[in-house]
């Protein structure tokens, strides 16, 4: 996955994040009344008002710093090259991209049901070991931050595209996926390089216990790592998860951080791996998929099936997941 530049890591914490209780305000209505009052006398009219003294310049947002400046000019040149080989395709796979139910239950095992890092220790692969089902069972509580650098002019797009991916999440998998500011429990970052000495203590301030090695993640991040999602079991060495974060780059052009946030978020709901074999998918690699396709969307009607649990390993599940295959592409028996 680092080779096209986005970074996916399932890391087990040791417990749930604390909820904070929030708190309402109600706005209070002025009192009206229908009764026209009489004109004041002119002697008891009252003095002048004082003028406001003028309000000080509001001081300009400040400007990119001239890292942050030259990542943005690197990101753009990433994505017209992967645009003029005519990947980072947006058309979610077609005849050129056929698969069958083999091919789906081969390319679910090996993104569902392999681990690409070690659990727990940051970084270093696994090489392919053997997993288990990883799925949210509590409700999905989705909030979007942004770094006090990130341009306000990005905040919008960005925070309805998170939105509108979201309930897409919520369709196809049938689980119950809302954005609320109200307790969240799937933080979705956007920051800038000239925020990221802000990534690690919002990661804790979210997980106060989380492991060290997942924290260190989030030092220093080379540019060849454009986004990624860390996500948290709700105890200790556990498969059903409580905590997910995804940090995604500012810098990058629109198409790419769509691109980070439907990977990311998607990899956040349990599809932890890649596979270089799958094909139509996001889960690959080679970057000819932008957005989540068809064949991903079927990856997720599988894993959120209810016969599937956390922890199921291949053996149990793999029977459950040729089922569904076949009934998701029609197919009458293994092809």
């Amino acid at each position: 996955m680092l080779r096209r530049g986005r970074l996916a890591a399932t890391l087990a914490a040791l417990g749930v994040v604390a909820a904070l209780a929030g708190c309402e305000t109600s706005a209070l209505a002025p009192r009206t009344s229908g009764v026209k009052p009489q004109a004041r006398p002119a002697t008891l009219a009252p003095a002048p008002a004082p003028q406001p003294a003028a309000m000080p310049a509001q001081p300009a947002a400040p400007e990119p710093s001239a890292a942050s400046q030259a990542l943005a000019q690197y990101y753009a040149r990433v994505q017209n090259d992967l645009l003029a080989r005519g990947l980072l395709r947006t058309d979610g796979g077609g005849p050129d991209t056929a698969f069958t139910d083999t091919m789906l239950v081969r390319n679910f095992a090996a993104i569902a049901l392999e681990e690409e890092y070690v659990r727990g220790e940051g970084l270093r692969p696994s090489g392919g070991a053997a997993s288990a089902i990883k799925k949210w069972l509590q409700p999905v509580r989705m909030t979007v931050e942004f770094g006090p650098r990130v341009p306000e002019d990005q905040h919008a797009f960005d925070r309805a595209q998170v939105s509108s991916f979201a309930a897409r999440l919520a369709r196809v998998t049938g689980h119950p996926i809302t954005m609320t500011d109200s307790d969240p429990n799937f933080h979705v970052l956007f920051m800038s390089e000239d925020d990221s000495d802000r990534i690690a203590p919002r990661i804790q301030q979210i997980v106060p216990d989380v492991n060290p090695s997942a924290l260190r993640i989030f030092n220093n991040l080379p540019r060849s790592i454009h986004c990624l999602v860390v996500a948290f079991s709700d105890t200790p060495g556990g498969y059903s998860y409580g905590t997910a974060i995804a940090v995604i780059r500012s810098e990058h052009p629109e198409l790419l951080r769509r691109s980070c946030i439907h990977e990311e978020v998607a990899q956040g709901m349990g599809l932890g791996n890649d596979d270089p074999r799958a094909r139509p998918s996001i889960f690959n690699d080679d970057d000819e998929f932008a957005l989540l396709t068809t064949h991903d969307e079927m990856l997720l009607k599988i894993l959120y099936d209810p016969r599937l649990t956390p922890g199921m390993r291949a053996e149990q599940a793999l029977p459950i997941v040729q089922a569904r295959a076949a009934e998701l592409t029609g197919s009458d028996g293994p092809s």
